[in-house]
């Protein structure tokens, strides 16, 4: 067994059926809070330390799994070509949208960080938590952050924002596809839109687009506001 457990095929595996899993249980009570990463992720961890497996064991397969974020979130921009006029008419409130929840998202990590008294490190690797998972890890290494802190934080903003988003914006009113879309991308990358997209071909463009806005902003802008607050 530990032979198994130390090949790239268990990590794989392991993967691939818990998420496979979480689909299934997902689609079958259709509640937002049985998102099937969040389920995904809670099976390989009961996994990992019912057997006792190392989590430097389950990567060597796992890793492979982190290979396709990259491809992945390129491909969302298939869904935005066919939205292109859409883009075109709503590109400065889209702008707008993406870069105001972007300074919010950074400015509030750093202010809570500060509140809590949180250790200097620990805020700042909080910083690109509204960034898809590979820009986020490289903004944090660029601050001076700690990667597994940050990569938590993106995948707690990134479950969060799929589970309630939706629910959100309905109880603040926006209906707008483009709003709605533009919300979930900025507050929760590429997790959120996978929700988005099961909204609708609009708000999955839109929130796609806002993976790609939402990082350059935070790279550009985390440096400033980290020596600003």
């Amino acid at each position: 067994m530990k032979a198994l457990w130390h090949s790239p095929l268990f990590g794989i595996l392991l993967s691939v059926l818990a998420f496979e899993i979480g689909l299934f249980i997902n689609r079958r009570t259709k509640l937002a809070v049985l998102n099937a990463y969040l389920i995904s992720v809670l099976l390989i961890i009961g996994v990992l330390l019912h057997f006792r497996i190392s989590l430097a064991s389950f990567n060597v397969g796992g890793q492979f799994i982190s290979l396709f974020l990259g491809p992945a979130t390129v491909v969302l921009a298939v869904p935005l070509y066919r939205q292109l006029p859409l883009l075109r008419a709503n590109i400065v409130p889209i702008m707008a949208g993406v870069g105001a929840g972007s300074v919010t998202a950074v400015a509030s990590a750093l202010v809570f960080a500060k509140w809590f008294g949180l250790d200097p490190a620990v805020g700042i690797s909080l910083v690109p938590k509204s960034v898809t998972t590979p820009i986020g890890i490289e903004v944090a290494k660029e601050l001076g952050g700690i990667t597994p802190i940050t990569v938590a934080a993106i995948i707690v903003s990134g479950i969060a924002g799929a589970v309630i988003g939706p629910a959100l914006c309905r109880c603040c009113g926006i209906r707008d596809k483009v709003a709605v879309g533009i919300a979930i991308g900025t507050a929760s990358h590429a997790i959120g839109t996978t929700k988005a997209l099961e909204l609708g071909e609009t708000e999955g463009a839109m929130s796609g687009l806002a993976i790609g806005i939402a990082g350059l902003v935070i790279v550009l802008l985390a440096p400033l506001l980290v020596r600003l607050i």
